[in-house]
């Protein structure tokens, strides 16, 4: 079962990648879908999986040794929307997703993005929205690959670092950290990041205090535009990463993260691939080919 599992795997990873070169090199044309969704969302995130030791000799870690024990495993999921509920919020369409995952570099991995996003329709949309945590490759690939696309930060992940920020400057707040946390998240809400750093602005540091307020504030600063939080929810526009997130855990983690395991990168590569057919929606899903048994010999010489 193993190696039917992981040839089966690297067989479907193999013609992914084929039809991916072929999109990009726009020798193979995907059909637009019918009908057009309105709205169509890529979700980036990575994960880690556990490698045998040959898989990440060399590789610095963040262990206290500074030895790697994971690969990271690179995550998009494409979804479509087109409703609102009542009381406003983005309801993604039923059996929409679609994964796909990969160990590549993120330059090889933008090439499986773009050709994925051309797939499902992304320069026939009227809105295309990329959506991730703030790390500097997933905007790489959004702004090469996809640059009229709308990028937004994940908001969860915006607060994370806001309550970061609070932490650091906690011992200048003294008691009213909470009342000044509770007054940046409002500004977060309404994108307000120009008020966020001059509040944080507002208490003078120096040195290494000056420098990691620096570096925190820097995650708003630059992400700024990708902040707009009020604005795209006006826009009935989702503002979280969720469903990567969630397919980060269910995905990969259910089958690849169990307590004990240890995979070489071609046998992860192909359960991945297998789990994201699997998770995607129906059409995408690896179906049994019809006649694909060889005849025996008794009927072969009968049908000749």
């Amino acid at each position: 079962m193993e190696r039917a599992a992981e040839a089966s795997g690297a067989a479907q990873g193999a013609a992914a990648r084929e039809r991916a070169a072929l999109i990009i090199a726009r020798k193979l044309v995907p059909l637009p879908t019918d009908p057009l969704p309105d709205k169509l969302y890529a979700v980036i995130d990575g994960t880690g999986v556990p490698m045998t030791a040959r898989e990440t000799a060399g590789r610095d870690g963040k262990g206290e040794d500074g030895r790697a024990r994971t690969r990271e495993v690179k995550l998009a999921v494409f979804f479509t929307q087109h409703t609102l509920d009542s009381d406003g919020y983005p309801v993604r369409d039923p059996g929409s997703c679609s994964y796909i995952a990969a160990f590549e570099p993120a330059a090889v991995f933008a090439g499986l993005v773009k050709a994925e996003g051309t797939r499902r329709g992304a320069d026939r949309v009227r809105q295309l929205t990329i959506i991730g945590d703030g790390a500097a490759w997933i905007w790489n690939i959004a702004s090469s690959k996809f640059p009229e696309a709308t990028q937004i930060v994940d908001l969860y992940h915006a607060r994370e670092h806001l309550h970061d920020l609070a932490r650091l400057l906690e011992f200048m707040l003294g008691d009213r950290k909470d009342r000044w946390l509770a007054a940046r998240l409002d500004d977060l809400d309404y994108g307000d990041i120009n008020g966020i750093c001059r509040a944080a602005r507002a208490y003078p540091l120096a040195g290494v205090k000056k420098d990691e307020l620096d570096t925190a504030l820097g995650y708003f600063e630059n992400n700024a535009p990708r902040m707009r939080y009020h604005w795209f929810r006006q826009c009935g526009l989702f503002v979280g990463s969720g469903v990567v997130e969630a397919g980060c855990k269910t995905v990969i983690g259910q089958r690849l993260k169990l307590s004990g395991m240890h995979w070489t990168a071609a046998g992860a590569d192909a359960i991945t691939t297998l789990r994201c057919q699997q998770a995607s929606r129906p059409q995408d899903r690896i179906c049994t080919t019809p006649r694909n048994q060889t005849p025996g010999a008794d009927l072969t010489t009968q049908a000749s």
